[in-house]
């Protein structure tokens, strides 16, 4: 199995304690490939997180929690996922370890959660919906990232675990057809919106099993070429619910909205998913699909024409209200445009579209942790790649390489944040100074590169 190095830092790297360290930090790296906004506010994404932790996180009894669904006494397995994406790229821990821990209170036989519980409790929706295992094996990628596997819980083993088990249950044996659940689901009837190809090249890469998570990549874009082709829809507008081979699925129409044959609430989430195949691996069949996407809104007059739900022939289902679901995952495929006025007027609007429903607040977060660099790749190692050029840097580092004792001298005595991350992005440790000059003791760290954060400027040291 591939996994990451992590080097092991002393606890008195600091005279603080590590445990200060595990506050609230978004990294806000670069990608791979993609057009990055520049409009972005400095606090924006705090915000943003916090306003959604305030109003949907929910505690339960022994350090658990949960996401308050549509009906705020329910809970989906999806939500718990969201949740744990969330929480896990903004290293909040306590929060993602208790969602975790609710996740686990309710898994079936197969390991997967039950996707609807009342409360803290009792399930009311049995077996699994694949979107939830998806998200929640990555988060957990990124809190072994994170946090390491020394604490209460071990993040990488569940991490293999879970991708395992989306393997053996959530997979059709022999198409690579992705189900939408463990207990149903395959060439028959599939999810688009489920289609995550960055995630399973990321599988891929993390359990040494690239040809297998590839082909289900590959299979994810077949799929989404059938159902437009099949249905002459126009631009990227794939259908809720599809059989493998692109038509309709009777399996859906007696509850699916529109049974299932409209680009509504369920298909709204697929620029998102696929667009991060892009940013992570500049995937050419991603970009074809983002392209779409594109192509979707200039048609329709720009981000602030879109509107909740369309047929595939382009016709809307309602222009009485607008929702952030449909127009931040086209944000985030905007991304692959290269053209940054449009990349920028797709995250002003995202911002600015706020909505006190769980399904949209939800992924707006989501939108703008995907557009401001804090959905990074937990399998490569680039989240603090390269050392800072700005000519106005405002602190210095040597000796570098350092064997022993690291020093920051400052050109002012203003008060600033010093954060230590090593190669992966992972977060040493950081304290406050207002002091001209730090001596930090780096004897306990091993050999390798690492990154002194202080503000918005990183510098790089290698640790011999």
């Amino acid at each position: 199995m591939k996994k990451l190095t992590y080097f092991t830092a002393l606890a008195c790297l600091f005279s603080m304690p590590l445990s200060n360290a595990q506050t609230i930090e978004f990294i806000n790296s670069t990608y791979n490939y993609g057009t990055m906004p520049n409009n972005v506010g400095a606090n924006d994404v705090a915000t943003a997180y916090t306003d959604w932790k305030t109003n949907f996180l929910a505690s339960c009894p022994n350090g658990r929690y949960r996401v308050q669904f549509d009906n705020p006494s329910e809970t989906v397995s999806e939500g718990i996922a969201y949740g744990m994406l969330l929480t896990a790229y903004a290293n909040d821990q306590a929060a993602f370890d208790g969602l975790w821990l609710y996740y686990q209170d309710h898994v079936n036989a197969n390991g997967v959660m039950n996707w609807k519980i009342n409360g803290c409790s009792t399930v009311v929706g049995f077996n699994g919906a694949t979107d939830a295992e998806i998200d929640a094996a990555i988060a957990l990628m990124v809190a072994e990232l994170r946090w390491g596997n020394a604490g209460s819980i071990n993040y990488g083993a569940a991490a293999s675990s879970l991708i395992t088990i989306i393997k053996n249950h959530e997979v059709e044996a022999g198409t690579f057809v992705l189900k939408p659940g463990d207990a149903w689901g395959g060439s028959n009837t599939t999810n688009p919106s489920y289609f995550t190809p960055g995630y399973f090249r990321a599988y891929g890469d993390y359990m040494s099993d690239n040809a297998y998570w590839n082909n289900v990549a590959s299979k994810t874009y077949e799929i989404i070429d059938n159902n437009l082709t099949q249905n002459s829809a126009v631009h990227n507008l794939v259908s809720d619910w599809t059989r493998a081979d692109g038509n309709y699925t009777s399996e859906v129409a007696g509850w699916a909205a529109h049974q299932g044959q409209a680009y509504f609430y369920d298909a709204a989430r697929t620029p998102w998913r696929i667009a991060t195949d892009y940013l992570w691996y500049g995937d050419a069949d991603a970009l074809s699909y983002t392209t779409k996407c594109d192509a979707f809104v200039n048609s329709v007059g720009g981000f602030d024409q879109i509107y909740p739900g369309y047929n595939q022939d382009g016709s809307t289902i309602t222009t009485a209200y607008k929702d952030v679901t449909f127009t931040g995952a086209y944000a985030v495929a905007a991304m692959a445009s290269g053209n940054q006025t449009f990349v920028n007027q797709a995250y002003t609007e995202v911002k600015n579209m706020t909505t006190t429903a769980y399904f949209g607040a939800t992924l707006r977060v989501l939108y703008m942790y995907a557009m401001t660099g804090n959905t990074f790749n937990p399998t490569q190692t680039n989240v603090l790649s390269t050392e800072s050029t700005d000519p106005n840097i405002t602190f210095l580092i040597y000796p570098n390489p350092v064997s022993e004792q690291l020093n920051i001298r400052f050109i002012s005595s203003d008060e600033r944040e010093i954060r230590i991350h090593d190669f992966t992005g992972k977060i040493i440790a950081h304290k406050k100074t207002s002091r001209d000059e730090e001596l930090i003791d780096v004897q306990g760290l091993s050999a390798g590169i690492y990154f002194a954060k202080i503000e918005n400027q990183v510098v790089k040291f290698i640790k011999e």
